[in-house]
């Protein structure tokens, strides 16, 4: 099969979706598929070759460690030759066309947010994961949590402000602590910050208008945290989250050896099924299809807390859908071959 594994783009996840974007190209070519691998933002600058002799070229190993520091996306504008508004970059839409399926391996609000998936619709352009409405609609950490409310989902409770830093100082006196900081429209724990006195709201709150100018501010749950994806409409084993440093922060997720995570989550079978159901219940909620993965905290009292949905989560070396896969004898290969192929079917409908 032909496949454009589509990576890269212009958000702070970038570096996470290029590591996933070699992972997931590498797998594919093993596996006898021929696999093209591009960076969605910058594209074919400079080539002026055949489009189709990309699915045979030589794969940027050097992308596959992601850094410890999200990118600077003022330097990327700047490097960009074409100096193009588009998110699309030169020559991305035309090697898309080339292939029978594009493998979304973008994360954050370039790719993940639905625009893209929307863009491909209109384009008649097949691609993995959630359709765009359900993609959008799952990046918006407040909609999803109104959305879900009527399904008997447990949430952290939360509000939403749109601030400026000149009301930090009185927001410092004002929100109750301690509390978790959230950029609305943000993943891999990019903008999300746990709270406990003033000083570090304060912080926080200027911290956060990096990335945008309305936030949630959610209740702070003292316990575990676990995840759990689903696939195909099934849910996997829960992955139980321990940092080894501090909470489960950039650096954390993507820097080998800084978390342990085990999986099956340590719990009783009880709350596994719980986590469990509720993953899929809130896939199901928000129309999602293919894959997706849920974030909870189980707090020392015994509450099960879902925390967030990611549409189109890492497939890095230390990626957890993948960890969660192998735990049901699914290799890194054909959990990506699933996707796919649930994909095609999914594009059908």
């Amino acid at each position: 099969m032909k496949i454009v594994v589509l990576a890269g783009g212009l958000s702070p996840e970038r570096n996470v979706s290029l590591s996933t974007g070699i992972m997931v190209c590498q797998a594919l070519r093993e596996r006898g598929h021929e696999a093209a691998f591009v960076d969605m933002f910058l594209g074919l600058e400079g080539y002026t070759g055949d489009l189709h002799e990309l699915f045979r070229a030589e794969i940027p190993e050097h992308l596959r460690a992601v850094s410890k520091q999200a990118p600077d996306l003022d330097a990327l504008w700047a490097e960009r030759q074409d100096k193009s508004t588009s998110i699309f970059g030169p020559g991305v839409l035309e090697l898309c066309r080339c292939a029978q399926m594009v493998f979304l391996a973008l994360h954050g609000a370039c790719g993940e947010d639905g625009r893209v998936q929307a863009a491909f619709d209109l384009l008649g352009i097949p691609y993995t994961g959630s359709g765009y409405l359900g993609s959008a609609i799952a990046m918006d950490k407040d909609l999803t949590k109104r959305l879900i409310a009527d399904h008997g989902v447990l949430t952290p409770a939360w509000k939403t402000l749109t601030y400026g830093k000149e009301e930090i100082p009185q927001l410092r006196d004002s929100l109750e602590i301690p509390c978790v900081v959230k950029v609305l429209r943000s993943g891999s724990s990019l903008g999300v910050y746990i709270v406990k006195d003033q000083n570090a709201l304060e912080e926080a709150l200027e911290e956060a208008l990096r990335y945008d100018s309305t936030v949630m501010i959610e209740q702070y749950i003292k316990g575990r945290e676990f995840t759990c994806g689903v696939l195909e409409d099934r849910a996997l084993p829960t992955v139980e989250i321990v940092p080894q440093v501090t909470f489960y922060d950039y650096e954390s997720k993507y820097q080998p050896g800084a978390t342990l995570e085990i999986c099956p989550g340590r719990t009783t079978p009880e709350v596994e099924e719980s986590i469990r159901q509720t993953a899929l219940t809130v896939h199901r909620a928000l129309g999602l299809s293919v894959y997706s993965r849920s974030d909870f905290m189980v707090a020392d009292d015994g509450g099960i807390y879902f925390l967030e949905v990611n549409t189109l989560p890492g497939m890095t070396p230390t990626s957890l859908v993948p960890q969660e896969a192998a735990a049901v004898g699914l290799s890194y290969g054909e959990l990506c071959e699933r996707i796919i192929a649930a994909s095609e079917q999914a594009r059908r409908k």
